[in-house]
């Protein structure tokens, strides 16, 4: 089914023209997908300067595996079980690798807290940054597993359904994951009476 005139292509429609050798359909899949990428890419390792790198590779990876997506696919869900692996492939370069302290890799440029917007008092706002620095490093903490069905469902809005089409399982183990990730969360961000 093509896009009707004047109306933008649907991003599965992108992937066909880009399969069909019309490398301009990812200059228009980037600029949709690149800012929920590195969002999401962000929330799973903690570090700007790296996101915006493996953000990178996972558009290059789209481009080159493009022949393996398949048609009537949901390119979110493609897309975004590409940006997975790669964070999930660099954490693990990391744990093999541990020539710099996790602190001192933050500190250098990962813990660019979310900016609230509602202005207001000084005190209100640095109450604010705390509470999402401490949301943040709650998350962080969190298995990989929970963490990826967590920012998935909370942070970039993907489905149930979408989100073990990413992951390669099923929707009861996302549901089960994201469970799971909300006790540690809880247990970790309320305190004890």
């Amino acid at each position: 089914m093509e896009a009707e005139a004047g109306a933008s292509p649907s991003d599965e429609e992108l992937m066909r023209r880009l399969q069909g050798g019309e490398d301009a359909a990812l200059a228009t899949l980037m600029q949709h997908w690149e800012v929920p990428v590195k969002r999401f890419i962000f929330r799973m390792i903690g570090n700007t300067a790296e996101a915006e790198d493996l953000a990178q590779e996972v558009f290059v990876r789209i481009y080159t595996k493009r022949a393996t997506f398949r048609a009537g696919a949901k390119f979110s869900t493609w897309c975004f079980s590409i940006a997975a692996n790669q964070a999930r492939n660099r954490q693990r370069w990391w744990r093999r690798r541990p020539a710099q302290s996790l602190n001192a890799w933050t500190e250098a440029g990962g813990e660019a807290a979310d900016e609230s917007r509602a202005g207001g008092p000084a005190s209100h706002t640095a109450v604010r940054h705390e509470q999402i620095a401490a949301v943040q490093t709650a998350v962080a903490a969190l298995p990989l597993d929970l963490r990826t069905a967590l920012v998935l469902f909370e942070f970039e809005g993907q489905s149930m359904a979408d989100i073990a089409a990413a992951l390669d399982c099923t929707p009861k183990v996302v549901g089960n994951r994201l469970y799971r990730a909300r006790q540690q969360l809880k247990r970790t961000l309320v305190p004890a009476n």
